[in-house]
């Protein structure tokens, strides 16, 4: 079928009952050999890039405007029609290919396709499509609630992520107003996202039995193709973080305390700027932002500079701030238009810059495997997706001065950041594990599930901060974090990115050209190797032990050293 033809189709209004005439079409075609075969995988990457653009743009616009009826029609259709349909068809695409006389003759570039179509043959089951569509309601839910919460500060309605500069704030009691503001802003919905987590909790444990797991926990590590670790293996990271980073993590806020000058360290201290500085600002509108980036995209690699370039022309940068706007950041990728979108809420802080250098890591990684003809080899797990914008992050921490023409402020924010990932891995443990107590025990209540977090928050993150007055607060943290209701299992990747992307930068700092060279290389290949090949074409390792934590963090502390006064 012709490109527009199919596009027309596929961007219809109302398109489902044409779009399933094309699937079944494809799904009949006849093949006589094995080139047939590989051209026909060619051709469905084509009508694949279709679809998943249309997804991937309904999707872009719902969170970037919740409230828009128009907007939200499409996304619904999108969710209870068309993904039901494409996921039907999907089992189909699947078994056509492994099913096929001439999947022998396929050569070995093709068995990690092959792979991943046999994993996901075996866990489908039609019946778990409609439970599908439930889940993404409540997700959808989740959102339109969070995107709405406001609060007002000094005469002014402001966004939670609007309040991120006074939660800066070298004045105490600024810091803590705004730190009650927006957590009691957030406790008002308390019962909602908990009814929101009970039903999805419900829904995906159905998902589960029927696919013939015993839990959802053991059903998303084969739905995620997590075929390098095991459940065992979170558990060991956890244990390893708890040994050698939470006592560092520790180490660095008693620091803060002492610079802050404060007696007690409460969790809005957590942010604050020491009297006598300002906290860092290190641009003023969203132009300045993409420029300084995109400066040192060039800097770090002329291609970088491109991709920046390119979604600064098509207009798909989603950056501003404002009300009725998902929480969170995200890339995504339009694959018929070949540009890729980035999704954040900006608030003039030093976390913008990281987190626009994040994203533009994930488009630089979806554009150097744009070319790939398998669609399945375009598709990376998280584990790598995550290593190419942590890395980024690193990468073009040498030129932050495009944006800090401040030496004093320069060292902050590279001290800053490098000490946000020491107080990151411990929140990714505790993420992880409490995803791990959700889903082995579906059946718990709403207070055990709570009760469940604060423990696991008192281990990891909560063992020095004062968290006396706040208890409610922390007792609900867990609901900030969207990944657990919408992409469930989604965060031990950052973990496991974030070591890896450290060794990245330990290579770059040795020897910048041949670790530019070795990240990009990896980054090329997509997919179409397995993890721990992935890592090593980044000439790091896939590794996430107690020695490899252990000499991380000794390199970390050193690379604090030279930017510590």
């Amino acid at each position: 079928m012709d490109r527009n033809a199919l596009k027309d189709i596929v961007f219809s209004e109302d398109g489902a009952k044409e779009l399933e005439g094309v699937l079944k079409n494809f799904i009949e075609r006849e093949i006589t050999s094995v080139e047939e075969l590989k051209q026909w995988i060619c051709d469905y990457d084509k009508i694949s890039s279709c679809i998943s653009e249309r997804f991937s743009r309904n999707y872009a616009d719902f969170n970037s405007y919740n409230n828009n009826k128009d907007i939200k029609k499409k996304y619904d259709y999108d969710n209870e029609i068309l993904i039901p349909l494409v996921d039907k068809y999907e089992d189909k695409i699947n078994r056509f290919v492994v099913e096929s006389p001439f999947k022998k003759d396929l050569e070995p570039y093709y068995d990690l396709m092959i792979k991943r179509k046999e994993n996901s043959m075996e866990i489908f089951r039609e019946e778990n499509i409609p439970l599908g569509v439930e889940e993404n309601k409540y997700a959808t839910k989740y959102y339109e609630i969070t995107g709405a919460m406001t609060v007002e500060f000094k005469g002014e309605e402001k966004t939670l992520q609007q309040m991120a500069p006074y939660m800066e704030s070298e004045d105490r009691e600024i810091r803590r107003e705004a730190f009650e503001l927006v957590n009691r802003r957030r406790l008002q919905n308390k019962e909602e996202l908990d009814d929101i987590m009970d039903n999805l909790i419900k829904i995906r444990h159905n998902i589960a039995l029927n696919a013939g797991f015993s839990s959802y926990r053991d059903y998303m590590f084969k739905a995620m193709e997590r075929f390098d670790y095991t459940p065992e293996d979170c558990f060991n990271f956890h244990e390893a973080v708890k040994k050698y980073v939470v006592p560092l993590k520790e180490e660095v806020e008693k620091e803060h305390k002492k610079r802050l000058g404060v007696d007690d360290y409460k969790p809005y201290d957590l942010s604050g700027t020491p009297k006598g500085e300002k906290p860092l600002r290190p641009f003023e509108t969203i132009d300045e932002l993409i420029d300084g980036v995109t400066r040192m995209f060039n800097r770090t690699d002329p291609y970088f500079e491109e991709v920046m370039k390119l979604m600064k022309g098509k207009n798909t940068l989603e950056l501003e701030s404002r009300k009725n706007k998902s929480p969170g950041g995200f890339c995504d990728f339009f694959k018929l238009s070949e540009v890729p979108f980035i999704f954040m809420s900006t608030s003039n802080t030093q976390g913008d810059m990281a987190t626009l250098c994040h994203e533009g890591g994930h488009s630089v990684h979806a554009m150097l495997c744009k070319d790939i003809k398998v669609r399945e080899y375009k598709d990376t797990p998280s584990e790598i997706a995550e290593l190419a914008s942590m890395s980024m992050e690193l990468l073009t921490m040498d030129k932050w001065e495009e944006l800090y023409k401040n030496e004093e402020d320069l060292n902050r924010a590279k001290r800053e950041h490098l000490e946000g990932i020491i107080t990151f891995l411990p929140w990714a443990m505790v993420v992880d594990k409490f995803q791990h107590y959700l889903y082995t025990n579906p059946n718990a209540s709403k207070d055990e599930r709570n009760k469940e977090f604060k423990s696991i928050a008192k281990e990891f993150v909560a063992t020095y901060v004062d968290w006396d007055g706040y208890e409610d607060e922390l007792l609900h943290m867990w609901k900030r974090q969207l990944h657990i209701f919408e992409v469930p299992f989604y965060y031990i990747e950052y973990a496991i990115a974030q070591l890896g992307a450290l060794q990245v930068y330990g290579n770059y700092v040795n020897n910048k050209e041949e670790a530019i060279k070795s990240y990009k290389r990896s980054l090329e290949l997509g997919s179409s190797k397995g993890l721990k090949e992935l890592y090593d074409e980044a000439s790091i390792k896939f590794d996430f032990s107690e020695n490899t934590i252990k000499e991380l963090m000794e390199f970390i502390k050193s690379e604090l050293n030279k930017v510590s006064n």
